[in-house]
């Protein structure tokens, strides 16, 4: 896989949309429910030519890149923290999990499984939340430091929000996995921040 800016940009835009969707299901109890599957449909992209194929095509992560758009060009008092929070929590628990192979197969392996069940439900069913939230919660929650969720109580105690939230934390960490592997890092983000705001403009003029 080629490590352009652009692989890197809508890697990172699939980060800040999984980010984002949790921020939502945490503070207004929903989220889009097409721009949840987008970010879900990544966990089940195994073997992919192109960052872009991940997410299906460009669309698939136009929420992201306005999103990211919107955190690393805005000024900081009208960024919404705690979706960078998120990120950068994602983004940390991601290189923990990096150096733990066993982790890594047991998601994998995981994965692999739950995608059999998709025979039988929609990848937006309870039971499919149910799933990737458990795998989730034995594996990534887990590791040190945890993601801390905040938002409105009777949205989190809710099972099955809570469910969404650590099946899209999952894909948060899985699109951080995406752009390690395109040769992203945090002192491109903090270095290159023009670099990144220019190609998530290029991004959004072909939406």
């Amino acid at each position: 896989m080629k490590h352009t800016k652009r692989d890197q940009v809508i890697a990172l835009a699939g980060v800040f949309q999984a980010a984002s969707l949790v921020e939502q299901i945490a503070n207004k109890g929903m989220a889009n429910s097409a721009v949840v599957e987008a970010s879900l449909e990544t966990l089940f992209r195994f073997d992919v030519e192109s960052t872009e194929a991940v997410f299906g095509n460009l669309a698939g992560v136009s929420t992201g890149l306005r999103v990211l758009d919107k955190q690393i060009s805005a000024f900081k008092n009208e960024r919404n923290l705690e979706i960078t929070q998120y990120a950068i929590s994602m983004i940390a628990l991601e290189k923990k999990l990096s150096a733990n192979p066993d982790m890594l197969k047991k998601i994998s392996d995981g994965l692999k499984e739950i995608q059999n069940s998709l025979e039988f439900f929609s990848l937006m069913h309870e039971n499919v939340f149910a799933k990737i939230g458990g795998l989730y919660k034995d594996t990534i929650s887990t590791l040190y430091p945890k993601i801390i969720v905040r938002g409105e109580r009777d949205y989190l105690s809710n099972e099955s929000n809570a469910n969404k939230v650590r099946a899209l934390l999952l894909a948060g960490i899985r699109a951080t996995v995406l752009w390690r592997q395109c040769g992203g890092s945090r002192w491109h983000i903090l270095l290159g921040r023009k670099k990144y705001i220019d190609e998530c403009q290029i991004l959004l003029a072909e939406l």
